[in-house]
């Protein structure tokens, strides 16, 4: 196993990780298998959030025994100083440690990143709890690039996690300068949310690129990891058959696939598009209907909002029928 500072964090990690998305839809016995052949292997570097339902809870009990041969990062949606203190506390209980070594703002749009930012916002507690020594390093996720620009401006922010895969590059040139700025790169997505059906090639693809700290594949069967671990591992050039397989991928699903790139906002009726097609993905992809179609009732705007302007699909760069694609998701979600 390869591994890799964690930029300017000093934690040294295996560049390949565990995204802890998918264990919801097994248990804690399974969760404890994964964890002991990930040990096994030499992956140290565990990804979750308290957004995944029992996701931490399953890590904290597969982990007794086991905490120290971890990196263990997690993310709290809160925005508010009060929500943000309180959302560490249930990390740390469901986790079942003394410290979390990476806490992350889980995917803020711009305004509510000036939020987090703000008097009374949930950088006050990230700080408070660093200070503390009750998390180690604090990060962001992003799905928007212009997120993660501005994440790269922000001296607080010492990782950053953004999609990444063979269709979706929009973001290489800011993990560059990610790279230069010792911010640690995480990369999520390497699969597409599961569109992309070579999984060795996807993560050779990744594997490829150095400003790549490293890349959580949500995993739920030991075969799942020894396969991505034999991807990852395998560190000789893409050969040319390779790379012509990635252009026809390209080809092949470069137009059918929203990016979160959200050139498409504002909608006229408020929708968040690419909200609804990244919930549109864990419903078809993950296995995880049931979570999926939980947060996509919680919306305030649905698929069914959709007025037919088709005013997002003149400024969507990749031309995606949009508006067919929302009346798709109306269909799937029933509303």
């Amino acid at each position: 196993m390869e591994y890799a500072m964690l930029g300017k964090t000093g934690l040294r990690i295996s560049r390949m990780g565990f995204g802890g998305i998918p264990i919801q839809k097994t248990d804690a016995q399974v969760t404890r298998a994964l964890m002991e052949e990930l040990v096994a292997h030499g992956v140290n570097y565990i990804d979750t959030a308290r957004g995944y339902t029992v996701s931490e809870a399953y890590l904290g009990e597969a982990l007794c025994g086991l905490r120290d041969r971890f990196v263990l990062a997690t993310k709290s949606m809160a925005r508010t100083k009060e929500a943000m203190a309180r959302d560490i506390e249930t990390s740390l209980a469901n986790l079942r440690t003394d410290h979390i070594d990476l806490y992350q703002v889980h995917n803020p749009s711009l305004k509510e990143l000036e939020q987090v930012c703000a008097p009374g916002g949930a950088l006050e507690a990230l700080l408070e709890a660093k200070a503390a020594g009750r998390i180690g390093h604090i990060g962001v996720t992003a799905h928007m690039a212009a997120v993660f620009e501005r994440a790269l401006t922000l001296p607080w922010v010492e990782t950053v996690m953004f999609p990444y895969n063979i269709v979706e590059t929009q973001g290489e040139a800011l993990m560059k300068r990610a790279h230069e700025q010792g911010v640690g790169f995480i990369c999520m997505k390497p699969l597409a949310g599961g569109a992309l059906e070579d999984a060795a090639l996807a993560m050779r693809f990744i594997a490829q690129n150095p400003d790549v700290s490293v890349v959580i594949p949500g995993m739920c069967d030991v075969r799942e990891v020894r396969q991505n671990i034999d991807a990852f591992e395998n560190t000789a050039p893409l050969t040319q058959a390779e790379l012509a397989q990635i252009e026809t991928i390209r080809k092949e699903l470069g137009t059918q696939f929203c990016r979160r790139c959200n050139y498409c906002q504002p909608c006229t009726a408020g929708i968040s598009m690419s909200g609804i097609f990244v919930l549109e993905g864990y419903l078809n992809r993950y296995g995880l209907g049931d979570w999926a179609k939980q947060r996509y009732a919680a919306m305030a705007k649905k698929a069914g909002d959709c007025v037919g302007c088709g005013v997002c699909e003149t400024r969507c760069p990749y031309q995606l029928p949009i508006r067919e694609m929302l009346r798709r998701c109306k269909a799937e979600f029933g509303a």
